[in-house]
């Protein structure tokens, strides 16, 4: 099957997950902004193509199936692909914990955009700076625990029993947070042993690295979810 991916053309954002996904499978996929452009995607947010109507991207089209939400799109391909352990308990519970790495991409935005999404970074500073100082001590060391633990419960390698799309989502995770809070993630160093292996293991992943290095990889910009404002991440 040749899977077409909806999401904007110029931010890795949601749509990065379910690339990652679909890069480290192998599969044949067509990332369809990136090549006609966004106005690809405003059909289906009007309502004037067949199947589900997605309320915003990313969403994927696999044969006739429309499928939106990030964690409904991984939870879709992860049988498909072989990035989830066989048994319904170990779907779940990947799913179970793409939830929780959605919650926390929530929380990260927020970072920026405390106020609202519809109102520029710049008319919300003075918002943001408190927001930003609450994630760096409390919730930023909260979630990253979290996941190194469920590292430790898994196999102290991955997350579940073998790879799945949760290990590339986490990669993600640490990715975009050194690009955003590099200081706050070197305080972090020596508490997320498990999740910078995992995260290192991850991007040597031949179909990762090699997406790493070709230009399909949207460099991590002040326009997606993980932004670096220096004013929100102070050396102390």
């Amino acid at each position: 099957m040749r899977y077409e991916l909806y999401y904007w053309s110029g931010i890795q954002g949601r749509g990065e997950y379910v690339r990652l996904a679909l890069e480290d499978a192998g599969v044949d996929y067509v990332d369809v902004a990136r090549e006609r452009g966004d106005n690809a995607i405003m059909p289906f947010l009007r309502g004037r193509q067949e199947g589900a109507l997605p309320f915003a991207p990313p969403f994927l089209k696999a044969g006739r199936l429309v499928i939106a939400q990030t964690v409904t799109i991984l939870a879709y391909l992860g049988p498909h692909l072989g990035l989830v352990p066989g048994g319904q308990s170990a779907e779940i519970y990947a799913q179970q914990l793409q939830m929780t790495i959605s919650d926390f991409i929530v929380e990260i935005h927020d970072t920026h955009h405390p106020i609202a999404a519809s109102q520029y970074y710049e008319e919300q500073r003075t918002a943001a700076r408190k927001r930003s100082q609450v994630f760096r001590e409390e919730r930023l060391p909260k979630f990253l625990a979290y996941f190194e633990q469920v590292i430790e419960r898994g196999n102290g390698r991955q997350a579940l029993s073998r790879h799945s799309y949760v290990d590339l989502s986490l990669f993600q995770l640490i990715s975009g947070l050194d690009y955003a809070f590099p200081n706050a993630m070197r305080r972090m160093q020596k508490r997320i042993p498990r999740l910078r292996a995992l995260a290192e293991r991850v991007a040597e992943r031949p179909n990762i690295a090699a997406y790493l290095a070709s230009p399909r990889r949207i460099p991590f910009n002040e326009e997606g979810i993980f932004r670096h404002y220096a004013e929100l991440d102070p050396t102390r």
